[in-house]
């Protein structure tokens, strides 16, 4: 794959060129706009949103040059909600983050941005695998997660002290401690906006089920200074690797709460 990044050079507005699907009719990210979101009581009839993740013996982490990146090897699911009664499989999670905590989210909220998001990537396991349930329209799910600066989170310590262990693009560690993806999700889960997009990355896949919840997360000054410390595929500090909102393009965006 072409190498892109996020300097002026290599960042979201040149990734039409190589891929062209970045100016494609379900794009991500977007701005969220509470007060042009349809409540859709089917989000919260029945079949409310819900996960079944089984705590990580050990924390399998990969600096990718682009994010750092928690590759998932127990079996964890997300079902319900704008899901209906389909199962996607959480593959991994990963982030994205600012230089400072004004900026760092991919989604906007009423156009305000958070200093970091956490995204849990799932696929729908009626496909054999990640790689292709990827290609496929309704093939993966993401939990989007804003994060404001604030307390340490404890259930994203696991990854945050080992960060230094990475911090050359394409390093990997395998850190001997219980992670529990469950713990890195807000309270409440049931209240969250939803629309179809795509990878936030390339090669821009459209073929996300976006679930975007509305509470955040805090992570602390020393959390997010440990991300911010880390070093990309071009040699820079790894900071604003994230893409701009893009045109909603008519998409309609469901809320699950009034």
């Amino acid at each position: 794959m072409a190498h892109w990044g996020y300097t002026e050079t290599n960042g979201p507005t040149t990734w039409n060129k190589n891929f062209p699907i970045a100016e494609g009719s379900r794009q991500s990210p977007i701005d969220i706009v509470p007060s042009k979101a349809v409540f859709d009581s089917d989000l919260t009839a029945s079949d409310s949103l819900r996960v079944d993740y089984t705590p990580e013996d050990e924390a399998h982490l990969q600096n990718n040059g682009h994010s750092v990146m928690c590759q998932i090897t127990k079996t964890g699911y997300l079902t319900g909600g704008p899901l209906g009664s389909q199962q996607f499989r959480l593959e991994q999670f990963h982030l994205h983050w600012g230089a400072d905590d004004n900026r760092g989210s991919e989604h906007t909220i009423d156009g305000k941005m958070f200093a970091s998001e956490l995204h849990l990537v799932h696929w729908n396991t009626k496909y054999d695998s990640f790689s292709d349930a990827v290609t496929k329209s309704d093939g993966l799910a993401v939990l989007g997660i804003m994060i404001k600066p604030g307390l340490t989170h404890l259930g994203f310590s696991s990854v945050s002290d080992n960060l230094s262990k990475m911090s050359k693009p394409g390093s990997k560690a395998t850190v001997p401690v219980s992670l529990d993806p469950t713990r890195l999700l807000p309270n409440n889960i049931s209240a969250y906006w939803t629309y179809e997009g795509s990878l936030t990355t390339p090669p821009l896949l459209e073929s996300v089920q976006w679930i975007v919840f509305k509470e955040p997360v805090e992570f602390s000054h020393q959390q997010l200074t440990a991300l911010r410390s880390l070093t990309d595929s071009d040699g820079h500090h790894m900071q604003d690797n994230y893409r701009p909102p893009v045109p909603t393009k008519g998409r309609k965006v469901r809320a699950s709460f009034q």
